[in-house]
């Protein structure tokens, strides 16, 4: 039978599928029973599924199985933020005592039987410390999950990824999760090729509908217009006068052609904020590619007064911020400007970048995750991993700066973006919206929208160190 189409009917050697089946509160998918197959058969696993699929549930599942029977486990993200994300919501599920957390700038009990690093780290650890991967004094390495993995395509950071899988010691199985990934066979073949068995677990739908929209500011009623995109549907912001649908991606306002100004511009943050709370489709996730302008969208949140909670939910705020902010002293609360941030988190709106301190970023999250918060101004950092879904998502701009190039966001990123949008069990549909920009084609945008992400593509360099550690075995 081949990987793909496992029946999903396996049943853990040692009862611990039975164990974790039950404290599961929901029944798992057909693509989750088809990955614990695979893990219990001894196989390395690749998952790709939609944002909010439930993914992470494999991990659980490899990691408790692998101490379950007396082994580590390690578990990658590429960013510090998501490790120590990860490093709290198992400490909670397996207790402080069995976490560990290394970040290259934090350490906390790096012998512990679960591990959780970023993949720099584990890389470093195999070329200078490979050792303690496989010490009997620590408990034999169980299995190694490799969160993100489509990261291995970066143009900067991507080799990481592939030494870790090239390297890490034989017969120790890898659980690869990503979001959805065109040529996934092509990769499944080349994780069997450099690490045997792989089980390839594909799963294309999500578990809440998204609908897709394009917000513009309307310079005739000086008010902003939601419009839904989709196959077929031309919203009137592209196909209005002066405004060619097929203008070429990247072509700016004044290169129309017709010299007339179009009636549509980039939607203000204010009336786009009172248009989705009019909707009903807050909570938001607003995606800003700057640390800098999202806290500019927080000052202007505060200057218009913007208020989107009750006194209950405010309340309820306040003690969550107090909880993760109540170890820091009143000096250290001022430098931070504390009342502040505070005050925008009573009033339902605040940022989420990696420029936060990290109990001011975990705050922001646990509000949101309790549905006290109606909209973070994000950076792209927030649609990696983290378990903070919202009923709608806001693009302000559909291009980023890459660090050499600005550019469309690819059909991927978007997917990733806005894989946040739809709460399972919570909302029937999630919301992906666009701020319109003249910047953008109907062709580039529909492209970006409808497409299917594009091949993984390796980035991987060959360099001294790794060819010395495959010679090394």
């Amino acid at each position: 039978m081949s990987p793909e189409t496992s029946t999903g009917s396996g049943v853990s050697s040692d009862g611990y599928r039975e164990h974790f089946l039950a404290k599961l509160p929901f029944t798992p998918d057909r693509f989750q029973s088809l990955a614990f197959d695979a893990l219990d058969s001894g196989e390395s696993v690749l998952v790709t599924a939609p944002t909010g699929a439930g993914k992470t549930v494999v991990a659980d599942y490899a990691i408790g199985a692998a101490t379950r029977r007396g082994k580590r486990a390690v578990y990658t993200t590429p960013l510090k933020a998501l490790s120590n994300q990860k490093y709290r919501d198992l400490a909670r599920d397996h207790g402080s005592s069995q976490v560990g957390l290394l970040t290259g700038d934090t350490s906390i009990n790096r012998s512990a039987p679960i591990v959780v690093m970023t993949t720099e780290v584990l890389r470093n650890m195999i070329h200078s410390d490979r050792t303690s991967l496989v010490d009997p004094a620590l408990g034999m390495l169980g299995v190694v999950v490799i969160d993100e993995v489509h990261y291995l395509e970066d143009p900067y950071r991507g080799q990481v990824w592939e030494e870790v899988i090239v390297l890490t010691p034989p017969g120790v199985p890898l659980v690869c999760l990503s979001a959805t990934v065109s040529n996934a066979h092509e990769v499944a073949g080349w994780l069997r090729s450099v690490r045997g068995s792989c089980r390839l677990v594909m799963e294309t739908s999500r578990p809440v509908p998204l609908r897709q929209h394009l917000l513009a500011g309307d310079r005739r009623s000086g008010a902003p217009v939601l419009m839904e995109m989709g196959r077929g549907k031309v919203p009137p912001a592209f196909s209005g006068a002066g405004f060619s649908a097929s203008r070429s991606p990247g072509q700016g306002a004044g290169q129309r052609g017709s010299g007339r100004r179009s009636r549509w511009s980039p939607p203000d943050r204010i009336d786009s904020l009172a248009i989705l709370e009019k909707r009903g489709f807050l909570p938001a996730i607003i995606f800003i590619f700057s640390r800098v302008r999202c806290d500019e969208a927080l000052r202007e949140c505060a200057d218009a007064h913007v208020r989107l909670t009750t006194d209950d939910e405010a309340g309820a705020i306040t003690r969550i911020a107090e909880s993760h902010t109540g170890h820091l002293s009143a000096d250290e609360l001022g430098v931070l400007d504390y009342g502040r941030f505070v005050a925008g988190l009573q009033a339902g709106y605040a940022a989420h970048h990696a420029g936060m301190v990290p109990p001011f970023r975990e705050a922001v999250e646990a509000c949101l995750t309790a549905g006290y918060l109606k909209v973070v101004f994000a950076t792209e950092t927030l649609s990696l991993g983290m378990n903070v879904p919202a009923r709608s998502v806001l693009i302000e701009r559909p291009w980023k700066f890459t660090g050499t190039a600005t550019r469309m966001l690819s059909p991927g990123e978007y997917q990733q973006l806005t894989g946040r949008a739809g709460r399972r069990g919570i909302d029937e549909v999630g919301h992906a919206i666009l701020a319109w920009s003249p910047r953008a084609s109907y062709r580039s945008i529909d492209r970006m929208v409808m497409a299917y992400p594009d091949p993984l593509r390796s980035s991987f360099r060959p360099t001294y160190n790794l060819m010395v550690n495959l010679v090394r075995g």
